[in-house]
């Protein structure tokens, strides 16, 4: 991981650790390796989205008048997704995308990511390029004057193309279906009722009303207690729900039980592989997914490929071997035939697609897989001793315990969160009790020595 940008680009809370001038600097520097790395183009093009948090007018200002100033041209694509700025840097042939997000983080938080020409996060050499120059002042920044600045854009139809491009993933409408969509007050709130009424879908949108605080704000994907009950109340066929920049999605059935992003991928990878449209046969997943979608592909004649956390090796991997759908259990899926990038919108337009096409209810639809039980721990812990957890004997120790009383009943995998100060926790197994009483002793003894 680099020291500016995590997994999921640059993060933190606005105006105090990603400051104006700290934005302002990732813009001059990301248009300064552009410009090196593509030299004939002198004045490289790159658009700018961003989600409904307070602080990202600020920020997309900083970023705009530091891109500018060596050079770049802007195009504003105002509130859209995560996964519109992947898209629309194609479509306009731009140069690279920047969406300003921190996803499901709460609204005191924001992030930077850029994407490149292709749609595509960073490569790891261009973000480190970044950085050097950001950090250790490795070249000074540009500083052209007269015609040599950059001018600013907006696209007002930018939105639409995104909206047209999901509802032409799928095939027909969503007549029939009846839909609770959770927008979690962030990015979706801009596209979600206009793509819902482009499929004919019946559908209620609830939780659409930014106001620069409430993103994610008991709702969305990471609060989906409030859907659950929605789609309950008002028998609801099922709902969605989508996180801040609506780059993830997940789903609760007709009951309001939670369908998560495993689920997810294990319906559409087997009507894909039912369409003759899986790639080699195989799914993406991280070694976060559950134990039962081993079980899953391993009933349904799959090939599973495990990789790191993060959206970004599910995606190199899918890349290198040519395969079309992966993804993790937090529901950031990606379908590699229509997107670059993980998209909550089209990931709950496929998945409704299937739903109105197999003619079951979403909790049979979704009983094609069996979920281990599974008990997951965020411990907070110092910043800087967030990476000490895997030299620390005694918690190595522990952990060789618990591995040693599973056996091949469950697993247990710790990590540090790549965007938070955490380290996760997880256990898997066949009996909760047991699980959950061996997660908790290991997510207290990590608390007591890195707290």
């Amino acid at each position: 991981m680099g020291r500016l940008f995590g997994t999921d680009g640059a993060r933190g809370i606005a105006n105090s650790e990603l400051t104006c001038e700290l934005a302002m600097n990732i813009g001059r520097a990301a248009a300064m390796v552009l410009i090196e790395n593509d030299t004939s183009k002198d004045k490289p093009t790159i658009l700018i989205g961003k989600d409904t948090r307070l602080s990202s007018d600020m920020l997309e200002c900083a970023l705009t008048a530091g891109l500018c100033s060596v050079g770049a041209n802007v195009i504003h694509l105002g509130t859209v997704p995560t996964p519109a700025v992947a898209f629309l840097v194609r479509k306009y042939n731009a140069d690279a995308g920047v969406m300003i997000s921190a996803s499901h983080n709460p609204h005191e938080f924001n992030g930077i990511k850029i994407f490149n020409s292709e749609g595509y996060k960073l490569p790891d050499a261009l973000e480190e390029q970044i950085e050097s120059i950001v950090l250790d002042n490795s070249e000074p920044y540009y500083a052209p004057v007269g015609s040599g600045l950059g001018c600013v854009k907006t696209a007002p139809e930018a939105i639409d193309e995104y909206i047209d491009h999901i509802a032409g993933s799928i095939d027909g409408t969503l007549e029939g279906i009846k839909i609770a969509v959770d927008c979690s007050n962030g990015s979706a709130s801009a596209t979600a009722r206009k793509l819902f009424t482009k499929l004919g879908a019946d559908f209620v949108i609830i939780n659409d009303s930014p106001d620069g605080i409430n993103i994610n704000e008991k709702c969305g994907s990471t609060h989906i207690e409030g859907l659950a009950e929605f789609v309950k109340t008002h028998h609801m066929d099922c709902g969605v729900a989508y996180d801040g920049d609506a780059d993830r999605c997940l789903a609760v059935d007709e009951n309001g039980e939670l369908v998560d992003g495993d689920f997810l991928i294990a319906i559409c990878a087997k009507a894909l592989k039912e369409a003759g449209k899986l790639s080699h046969n195989t799914v993406v997943g991280t070694v976060m997914t559950n134990m039962g979608f081993n079980k899953f592909c391993e009933e349904n004649d799959l090939t599973f490929v495990s990789t790191a956390v993060g959206d970004r090796y599910v995606l190199e991997n899918m890349l290198k071997n040519n395969y079309n759908i992966g993804g993790e259990q937090s529901g950031h899926i990606i379908f590699l035939d229509h997107g670059t990038t993980g998209d909550g919108q089209l990931t709950s337009v496929q998945l409704l697609s299937i739903l109105k096409r197999s003619g079951k209810t979403f909790s049979q639809l979704a009983a094609i897989m069996k979920r281990y039980p599974q008990v997951l721990i965020n411990v907070k812990v110092a910043t800087e001793k967030k990476e000490e957890y895997a030299t620390d004997t005694v918690i190595d120790n522990e952990i060789e315990n618990v591995k040693n009383q599973l056996q091949n009943r469950g697993r247990i995998l710790v990590r540090p969160s790549g965007t938070e100060p955490l380290i996760r926790v997880m256990l898997e197994g066949e009996d909760h009790a047991e699980i959950s009483a061996l997660a908790n002793t290991v997510a207290d003894l990590i608390r007591d020595r890195l707290s």
